[in-house]
């Protein structure tokens, strides 16, 4: 049976299966794809905890559900930050990001169109973990190209050191798994 860590998150309780990251480490995975109820109840817990905004900013892929649910829950617009370029997307913008669960480096893009919708607005920008700070710094980089202020960064769970960071607004605080 496969180690996992149990923990509550937004009222629920959850358990997060272990998995390796390097021989020095492992991570307990947390995937909101599909847990329709820990979406809806996370993205209300943290709407609560974050200052006002017009617009949510995340990035592809593990952060749809949740800035769609923000979005839907508060009424204001959401946009997406692309991992590739695709046919409708005119002028884009873009910057590259390592994060610690994906293995190369990548690149985020937004659109002219999308980042219209950034220009001098408040962007929350919001993710499901944040632990490195890669994916964020990129989500950040990106807001300041497009011209919009940062109101807040938020997710779900803040991954080791990032749970002592000040400038993030967090639901709970996920440990990493020495060996």
């Amino acid at each position: 049976m496969a180690a996992t860590y149990k923990m509550t998150i937004a009222g629920l309780e959850r358990e997060l299966p272990i998995c390796p990251l390097n021989d020095k480490l492992d991570i307990a995975a947390f995937v909101m794809f599909s847990d329709v109820e820990l979406t809806v109840a996370s993205a209300a817990e943290l709407l609560k905890k974050c200052p006002d905004f017009d617009v949510i900013l995340t990035a592809e892929s593990k952060g749809i559900p949740l800035g769609y649910e923000m979005a839907r829950q508060s009424g204001k617009p959401y946009v997406v930050a692309r991992k590739s370029v695709k046919l409708y997307m005119t002028e884009p913008i873009s910057v590259k990001v390592k994060s610690i669960t994906t293995a190369a480096e990548q690149t985020l893009y937004l659109s002219a169109e999308k980042a219209a919708m950034l220009r001098g607005k408040r962007v929350l920008i919001v993710d499901d973990v944040i632990s490195t700070g890669e994916s964020l710094t990129a989500l950040e980089r990106l807001t300041e190209a497009a011209g919009g202020d940062i109101a807040a960064k938020s997710a779900v769970l803040a991954e080791g050191d990032a749970a002592d960071r000040a400038d993030i607004v967090f639901l709970e605080k996920l440990p990493l798994f020495f060996k």
